[in-house]
């Protein structure tokens, strides 16, 4: 098969670079630009200069600092009467209703489909308020 067309059929015979023309930057991916320099090397925006860096031995002694601070917020909760398993209890319950709210505001967009009004106006029949 051959894989040259003949000159007379190629529409684009200007355009297409060949062989080492495109070598020499006839068609380029990336626009000329006077402004800055398109082509240079890769500059992170998050660059540490060396008086940023911490050791290994800051950076446990502040880690260690920040645990303790932790523990003595969870020591006041736990004064104040809170309990792990209360914070559970209402995070699973928080869960439940956020499921059940969803499932009403599907009925409402299907309600309200079906009268061919928004679900604005069903919130006022039914008596809801819109920050519900």
């Amino acid at each position: 098969m051959n894989t040259q067309q003949p000159s007379e059929t190629n529409s684009c015979q200007g355009l297409t670079p060949r062989g080492n023309d495109s070598k020499k930057g006839a068609l380029r991916r990336t626009p000329f630009s006077n402004v800055k320099r398109v082509h240079s090397n890769f500059k992170s925006p998050l660059q540490v200069t060396e008086s940023a860096k911490v050791s290994p031995a800051e950076e446990v002694a502040e880690l260690e600092r920040r645990k303790e601070q932790l523990d003595n917020e969870i020591a006041q909760l736990e004064a104040d009467g809170y309990r792990v398993e209360e914070l559970e209890h209402h995070i699973d319950m928080l869960h439940e209703y956020n499921d059940i709210k969803d499932i009403a505001q599907s009925l409402l967009g299907r309600i309200a489909a079906l009268r061919g009004t928004t679900t604005r106006d069903l919130y006022s029949h039914f008596g809801l308020e819109l920050d519900d």
